[in-house]
């Protein structure tokens, strides 16, 4: 008993020094080195994610491990959050960004220039199906096929889940509202009477938002959806296994460029269905002067 008082004490204690380190952050300083003001370190995401692999490789190509430079783990909830926050007393930050994703469209951000071109140019979401979902769904097959929509689209509905709406709801609002783009996805297609069918996504914004449409989408084909969140690595080998049917978050060639190549031939890639993501450091624009990963070395 007396060591969990004794721990309960000490994570306590903790508590209370990181809540007063919190209070004492000052806005952001242009004239002070900016490793300085946030302790070298760059907010990040989930440990698995293929954006944290590239910062890596970005902290090593950069030589910023030689300024003490170091990257967070969290996940996307928590950097969103710590973000806003620092957003809103004008606080010095770097995260690791990707849009589509409504952080953008809240915030003014902005991402630092790679010469270096280490996190690749911009990236494709695609869609990945296991092998033999032609014969056994063709309808379901047909609709993950066609499925292809833009990042403003997208963005409407990470918007509302964002603001607080269930991601069941806001996707069937979008739905409503944009017949003549579900048409394109469905028109001709037959449909089926309470197939079960399994979607896996990760649990980030914009794949929360796409899994969720693709299967309001198919459940009005009178299919029966379940949609699991995993993390990257588990969704790709449930789709390679037959554990899952398909998934809707593939960001190639770099952000799931390692998982795509150990697992290609155990899929089927049904191509794009949204062009132009793009991934790497961002900042807060009223952070002027830092416009390069470069920057983060003054």
């Amino acid at each position: 008993m007396r060591k969990k008082l004794s721990i309960l004490a000490l994570l306590s204690a903790l508590f209370l020094i990181l809540s007063a380190c919190g209070t004492e952050l000052a806005e952001y300083d242009p004239d002070k080195p900016l490793g300085e003001q946030i302790n070298y370190t760059i907010t990040g995401i989930d440990a698995g994610a293929g954006i944290m692999l590239s910062t890596q490789n970005a902290i090593k190509d950069y030589k910023l491990d030689d300024y003490n430079w170091q990257l967070q783990t969290s996940s996307t909830a928590a950097m969103t959050s710590t973000l806003e926050k620092a957003i809103k007393d004008k606080r010095p930050i770097v995260v690791t960004g990707w849009t589509p994703h409504w952080m953008f469209t809240k915030f003014d951000l902005k991402f630092l220039k790679d010469p270096k071109n280490v996190y690749g140019d911009a990236e494709n979401i695609n869609t990945m199906v296991r092998k033999g979902l032609k014969k056994d769904m063709p309808s379901a097959y047909t609709v993950l096929d066609r499925f292809n929509w833009t990042a403003e689209e997208m963005s409407d509905v990470m918007l509302q889940v964002n603001n607080g709406e269930d991601p069941e709801k806001a996707a069937r609002k979008w739905i409503k509202d944009n017949p003549d783009k579900v048409k394109k996805w469905t028109d001709g297609v037959e449909k089926v009477h309470g197939d079960k069918i399994k979607l896996t996504y990760v649990a980030w914004d914009s794949e929360i938002a796409s899994t969720n449409v693709v299967a309001e989408v198919l459940r009005d084909l009178g299919y029966k959806p379940t949609i699991q969140a995993m993390e990257i690595q588990p969704m790709w080998a449930s789709i390679a296994t037959g554990a899952a049917d398909g998934m809707v978050a593939a960001w190639l060639p770099n952000t799931s460029g390692i998982y795509y190549k150990d697992y290609k031939k155990d899929v089927e890639n049904l191509g794009v269905n949204l062009k132009g993501a793009k991934v790497g450091l961002a900042v807060p624009t009223y952070m002027k002067n830092i416009n390069s990963i470069e920057d983060l070395k003054k």
